[in-house]
């Protein structure tokens, strides 16, 4: 996805996070696109801080992944890539921040972890990691339809990123909203 789609993913998830927060609440939207990722974060109408970031659902997983499942070694590999990414982060995140996210791969991580499909849906940090916990015992070996969950690299590392971003910038849950606009990459 080019640069500039993903800046107006990020635009169009921000102002769908605005009319779902209070006023004048600390938001960052975050978009989880196939080749990019990135982050809009405000206060106002608009976001004071936009920022791509080098992280992809489909990109990340090409690169870290060689098999599907990932090995063990190759989870552990992505994760420390992601952390690279997602650590320096925090020092821009309010510690009031409120998370959100319109993406249909989180969407999909939230009715997975067993959140009840609605047009918001909160996604706890707390289910996210039994969710996490389940991909985990894929990767160690079980067959992912044991664990409800999609045989899939680019969920995998979908669920990856969403856990090193709540995790990292401490944010105890996600709201997760329809996506805006559809057509908008995955």
């Amino acid at each position: 996805m080019p640069h500039n789609a993903t800046t107006k993913a990020m635009h169009q998830h921000y102002a769908s996070a605005r009319q779902n927060a209070g006023p004048g609440a600390c938001i960052l939207a975050l978009h989880l696109g196939a080749q990019q990722c990135g982050m809009a974060l405000g206060t106002g109408p608009t976001a004071d801080r936009m920022q791509v970031l080098p992280l992809g659902l489909e990109r990340t997983a090409a690169e870290q992944f060689r098999t599907t499942p990932p090995t063990p070694l190759a989870l552990e590999n992505a994760i420390m890539v992601v952390e690279d990414v997602v650590m320096p982060l925090r020092a821009h995140i309010p510690r009031d921040a409120q998370l959100f996210c319109c993406d249909a791969a989180v969407r999909e991580i939230a009715l997975l972890s067993g959140v009840p499909q609605q047009p918001v849906m909160v996604l706890s940090l707390e289910a996210m990691e039994r969710s996490f916990n389940r991909l985990s015992r894929v990767v160690q070996g079980m067959p992912a339809v044991h664990e409800g969950l999609p045989e899939s690299n680019a969920f995998a590392t979908a669920l990856l990123i969403l856990r090193e971003f709540m995790h990292h910038l401490q944010f105890d849950a996600i709201t997760v909203l329809e996506n805006p606009v559809h057509g908008l990459e995955r």
